[in-house]
C-alpha cells in the first residue's frame, strides 16, 4: 500500500550535518507513523527516531538524542530526519519505514521500508 522513496545519503566528515528525506505514496500517508532505521555492515538493523500518526509524538533511540531530529509534512507525504553533529558510529545504511502501530519503535512493527540511502561518516 505504502512504497517509500529515500534520498539525502551522502559521505561527510565528522561533525557534519545531513538531512535525509523520504517521500511515500499514497493517500493515507498521515495515518501512518514514520520510522528511521540504520543498518551497519554485520550488524542488524536498529531504531533510530520515530515520529507517531495523529499527534506526532517523536521519539529517539538513546545514541541520537539531541542531534536527530525527525520530522513529517503530511501536506507532501514526506518524512524527513536532520542529523546534526554526525560521528564515525552513525555510518551505516539508513532506512525509512511505515507502521500503522502509533508508538511503534520495533523493526517487526513497520510494514513498509524504503531501499535505503547510505550515510558515511568519516572520522
Amino acid at each position: 500500500q505504502v512504497q517509500l522513496v529515500e534520498s539525502g545519503g551522502g559521505l561527510v566528515q565528522t561533525g557534519d550535518s545531513l538531512r535525509l528525506s523520504c517521500v511515500a505514496s499514497g493517500r493515507t500517508f498521515s495515518s501512518y507513523t514514520m520510522g528511521w532505521f540504520r543498518q551497519a555492515p554485520g550488524k542488524e538493523r536498529e531504531f533510530v527516531a520515530r515520529i507517531s500518526w495523529g499527534s506526532a509524538i517523536t521519539d529517539y533511540t538513546d545514541s541520537v538524542k539531541g542531534r536527530f531530529t525527525i520530522s513529517r509534512d503530511n501536506a507532501k507525504n514526506t518524512v524527513s530526519l536532520q542529523m546534526n553533529s554526525l560521528k564515525p558510529e552513525d555510518t551505516a545504511v539508513y532506512y525509512c519505514a511505515a507502521s500503522r502501530l502509533r508508538y511503534a519503535t520495533m523493526t517487526n512493527h513497520y510494514d513498509y521500508w524504503g531501499q535505503g540511502t547510505q550515510v558515511t561518516v568519516s572520522s
